[in-house]
């Protein structure tokens, strides 16, 4: 397929998701009640709001209730808010604080309805799926060229080691080589980092060590927390500047914002007094009356300016009335002028700020800002490549010289709503390693977990390249110095501190059956969930934090049904996809599926399973049917490795 053909196949892929993301959540909406659609946490009701300040132009309003807010809308989320139908609602906001029982939210303008009894819901962000259509339209010789080696038309160049001296002192053997490698590829460098293996801290280096070449770097990453992870990184050490809406932003990193360090410039001064003169004009402006088309009967602007010089009306228009929109118009000049100088002015300080920054951060979707529309960077660096699909890595690609994408294709890829778009989830990262394997290099050393934990996905997913740091190679729920109660069996083979691997298996009990609800496309297996209460009820008696504990299962009705079983707001019940790039001491993990037929369902996509695998810093305990499991080929490898290294046992 020639380039030309294959971008117009991306447009029409990005355009199918778009759809496809709109339409889930307006099908939602119209499908699910206020009360049922809070329920699954994408809205919140009876909320009041008050206005209670103004941050980077927009009005933040406090919405607020008596009762506890649960709900999945977090910081940086897009929101609509509505009297009751958010489908005929047009106010869009952006979430930038939540609390036990308020969200605050950043609006551009507040009306008077939206103060009292609203609702708030979850948004789609059709911006990002517009910024990817534009970047498309007009893709760069860089952004080509990415796309080229994609589809295997153009030969990239082989990288070569080159010498350097780390900032970093800790980094290992593998580390070094990838910084080494990213730093000698003349076109793209792929760091391939599994689990825990010092991906973002790797990235950094790479970054830092650009910058000591003279050169500017775009860093990037899918979602608001990676780039926050990096910023956290390199603030201090190098001039960057971080875009994005403030809000989105980690509190203490504020001061790595555009807004912020435009706002502290010494010439920002000069704009709030261009600004507040222009309020005061208008509030005198407002005094006059204004010319709208009932008043001025077809008079131009000139027109009604030279009656009011001569002191007469016209047209039944008395004098004075002339008199007075003349003024409205003489003024209305006059705040437009102001408020045009002052975007200049600030419009000169962003280019400055930005201009002579070394490092500027942002998500994929941001990099499409207008800020740095002109700007040419020498190194785009985007972590989370294999989260991000080909249209959204392709912005920051598009505009620098060459590429370093960090990720790692054996974990979860992009989620895709759209039937007809499922190619999207094959990322460029994917594609590139395939093709040019001697064009990546693995991270070999991970610092998250228990050796015995990392042990079968490395074997099964990394050909047993990946060695656990000698720190964790032996940690255990002991070093956080819990009380060792006795529950009695199976408890105490199960909550065994020593042991770091449990396999719970519920192959001999009779109610070991999965189910679906009425209209559920969804699974969820009522045993399952009992026993994970059961665990969690237990872990806590012994002293584990809840914050510590992480309970993960593939299907959304099993988790729905462990969450109204556990009480604790603090224990984190996702699917796999929410755990992505988390970890935790304790993970809970259910499997779910018990069947006659031995069907695993999407089960079988086995970067879930390596996902959910390698979550646990210092016990996973696994609970499943093993009959069922057994039917797959790698989860049948997986019951085996536990009964030979760590605790099978048998719940019946």
């Amino acid at each position: 397929m020639n380039i030309v053909r294959y971008i117009n196949h991306l447009k029409e892929l990005v355009e199918l998701e778009r759809e496809a993301e709109i339409e889930a959540m307006r099908e939602e909406m119209r499908k699910l009640t206020g009360y049922e659609r809070e329920k699954v946490g994408r809205a919140v009701l009876g909320l009041n709001g008050k206005i209670i300040g103004e941050e980077f132009g927009y009005k933040l309003v406090k919405y607020g209730r008596k009762q506890e807010i649960k709900t999945e809308i977090s910081v940086g989320d897009l929101v609509v808010i509505s009297r009751g139908n958010p489908l005929a609602s047009d106010l869009i906001g952006t979430v930038t604080e939540k609390g036990k029982r308020f969200l605050v939210v950043a609006l551009e303008t507040v009306p008077s309805w939206a103060l009292r009894n609203v609702r708030i819901d979850l948004y789609a962000n059709d911006v990002t799926f517009k910024r990817q259509m534009e970047n498309l339209e007009r893709l760069s010789k860089s952004g080509k060229q990415a796309l080229r080696f994609a589809l295997g038309l153009e030969k990239p160049k082989e990288s070569v080691e080159v010498e350097f001296k780390p900032f970093d002192k800790q980094l290992n053997e593998s580390q070094r080589k990838a910084v080494s490698f990213a730093l000698g590829g003349e076109d793209f460098f792929l760091i391939h980092g599994p689990f825990g293996t010092g991906k973002t801290r790797t990235l950094a280096e790479v970054i830092l060590q650009e910058v000591k070449r003279g050169k500017k770097v775009l860093a990037t990453a899918e979602s608001n927390v990676a780039v926050d992870n990096l910023v956290e990184r390199l603030w201090g050490k190098v001039k960057l500047v971080r875009l994005g809406h403030p809000s989105r932003v980690s509190k203490h990193l504020k001061e790595s914002t555009l807004a912020y360090q435009v706002e502290t410039h010494e010439k920002f001064r000069r704009v709030k007094e261009l600004r507040s003169k222009a309020e005061r004009l208008a509030m005198l402006r407002d005094q006059c009356t204004k010319p709208t088309p009932q008043w001025r009967r077809g008079l131009t602007d000139r027109q009604i300016l030279r009656l009011a010089e001569r002191g007469i009306g016209a047209r039944g228009i008395p004098a004075r009335v002339v008199k007075s929109m003349a003024q409205w118009i003489a003024f209305n000049e006059k705040v437009q002028k102001l408020y045009d100088e002052a975007k200049k002015l600030e419009e000169e300080i962003i280019r400055e700020v930005i201009s002579k920054a070394d490092v500027v951060l942002s998500t994929n979707s941001s990099a499409a800002l207008d800020f740095i529309k002109d700007i040419n960077f020498d190194v785009a660096v985007v972590d989370e490549a294999s989260q991000a699909t080909i249209p959204s890595v392709l912005i920051p690609i598009a505009k620098a010289k060459k590429f370093i994408l960090a990720g790692d294709h054996k974990q979860l890829p992009p989620t895709i709503l759209s039937e007809e778009a499922k190619e999207l989830s094959e990322t460029l990262f994917e594609k590139l390693i395939k093709l040019y394997p001697s064009k990546a290099k693995m991270l070999e050393i991970q610092y998250r977990m228990n050796e015995r934990l990392m042990e079968f996905p490395s074997r099964e997913f990394y050909n047993g390249r990946i060695k656990a740091y000698d720190g964790v190679k032996n940690i255990t729920l002991l070093d956080l110095g819990i009380r060792v109660f006795h529950f009695g069996e199976p408890w105490d083979s199960i909550l065994n501190p020593k042991e770091p691997l449990v396999f719970v298996d519920t192959s001999k009990h009779p109610e070991k059956w999965e189910r679906q609800r009425k209209g559920s496309l969804s699974r969820e297996n009522p045993l399952e969930a009992k026993l994970v209460k059961e665990i969690v009820k237990r872990l806590l008696r012994m002293g584990i934090r809840p914050e510590s504990i992480g309970v993960i299962t593939p299907y959304d009705d099993q988790r729905d049904l462990i969450s109204s079983l556990i009480e604790n707001d603090e224990i984190e019940v996702k699917t796999v996809d929410g755990y992505q790039g988390r970890e935790k001491e304790v993970i809970i993990l259910s499997f779910v599926r018990s069947n006659k037929k031995g069907e695993l369902g999407f089960l079988t996509d086995l970067r879930r399973l390596n996902v959910s695998l390698t979550r646990a810093k210092r016990k996973l305990i696994a609970i499943g049917d093993s009959e069922t499991l057994g039917a797959h080929p790698t989860y049948k490898r997986f019951v085996e490795f536990v009964k030979k290294k760590g605790a099978f046992i048998p719940f019946a």
